[in-house]
């Protein structure tokens, strides 16, 4: 028994130790590839000569500055975030499921953001002129967050029963609440006109074309909350992996890690995809991948996840801009010709490791 012991410790120590060289390993590639994607794109710019200007102190190409600080600049800030939030959160609903293959869309959050999208989309019309103009191109966004809030604080409330909460039941009223969330969606898809239709078809394939510095400021705060707070719930999510009664005896308030978690999650994918709609996959290839390779502790993990689904999302961001240059193909459907059949080969390959 001592000799497992000791084994067990070295090899938590070397996993320990294997975390933390990824996490330099991934720092690195994210300012790299930070940097490189503000200069990918179909409008031909020079880095070398935009970089040039920027040492020398002469005043930059005003094309070259528009692009670079106006346009890709809050697309990178958002593709950051929004990866970044996607990642954590599939990280935390993974723990508090002790499920690998859950994801942030089963807390309702998705279903109902899109549907307040839908919503906005569809019946935004019907606003009083002053509203839908002092509203402007903010209207999807807001109504896509409060349509997520909304969702959660439904399904909280129906799983929680004498100030406990049932994950059990959250999950299943989860999966009731996306049915009639979906059916909502379409009936509002069913009553749109043509125009509305093909504005509901690329927000729910997902883009960060639209980001602007307002829009990067009103959704980071809630997207860092998330980013930020997930590793407070590291120890208690590594309890919580042994089960509720032994984080219990650990001294683990799993009533309060529970609140927490939905709260932290809701707020972080309500904001992600208020500005980027649908975008798939991130949260549950991110995790998979950083167990396999490292280990499945939380302390590691959460920061982990949150630099290498920054790292995806803005790579994928970068192939959308230039695959068919100069149109732009919608983030979600790159996520999901990469991240389909890389989930699948994991699956494949590695089935025998995939318990977490």
């Amino acid at each position: 028994m001592v000799a497992m012991t000791h084994v067990d410790a070295a090899t938590a120590s070397d996993r320990s130790t294997t975390a933390r060289w990824v996490m330099v390993a991934l720092s690195v590639a994210l300012v790299a590839i930070s940097i490189a994607s503000l200069f990918v794109g179909a409008t031909g710019l020079s880095p070398l000569g935009v970089i040039g200007d920027l040492v020398a102190g002469r005043p930059v190409d005003l094309r070259a500055q528009v692009v670079i600080f106006d346009i890709r600049l809050p697309r990178l800030s958002l593709g950051l975030l929004v990866g970044a939030a996607l990642a954590v959160s599939g990280v935390v609903m993974q723990g508090l499921f002790r499920n690998p293959l859950a994801d942030p869309g089963l807390v309702g959050v998705s279903a109902g953001a899109g549907l307040g999208a839908i919503l906005a989309i569809v019946l935004g019309g019907l606003l009083p002129p002053a509203v839908g103009t002092a509203m402007g191109y903010s209207l999807v966004p807001i109504a896509a967050f409060v349509g997520g809030w909304l969702s959660v604080i439904a399904l909280y409330s129906i799983s929680t029963r004498g100030g406990h909460t049932s994950v059990a039941t959250m999950l299943l009223a989860g999966i009731a609440l996306a049915a009639l969330v979906s059916a909502l969606s379409g009936i509002m898809i069913y009553l749109a006109d043509d125009a509305q239709l093909r504005t509901l078809t690329f927000w729910g394939l997902g883009s960060l074309a639209g980001a602007t510095w307002s829009k990067v400021l009103a959704a980071a705060p809630l997207m860092l909350v998330g980013i930020f707070g997930a590793p407070l719930l590291a120890r208690g999510l590594n309890g919580l992996a042994l089960g509720e009664p032994a984080a219990r005896h650990m001294g683990i308030d799993v009533q309060i890690l529970k609140r927490f978690a939905i709260l932290l999650v809701s707020a972080a994918v309500g904001a992600a995809v208020a500005v980027s709609g649908g975008i798939g996959f991130v949260g549950i290839v991110v995790p998979h991948l950083l167990r396999l390779s490292t280990g499945p502790d939380h302390r590691y993990l959460l920061i982990n996840a949150a630099l290498l689904g920054a790292i995806i999302l803005i790579l994928a961001d970068m192939v959308a801009r230039v695959i068919v240059a100069p149109a732009e193909l919608p983030i979600g459907i790159v996520m999901a010709i990469i991240g389909g059949p890389f989930f699948l080969w994991i699956l494949l390959r590695r089935r025998g490791l995939l318990e977490m």
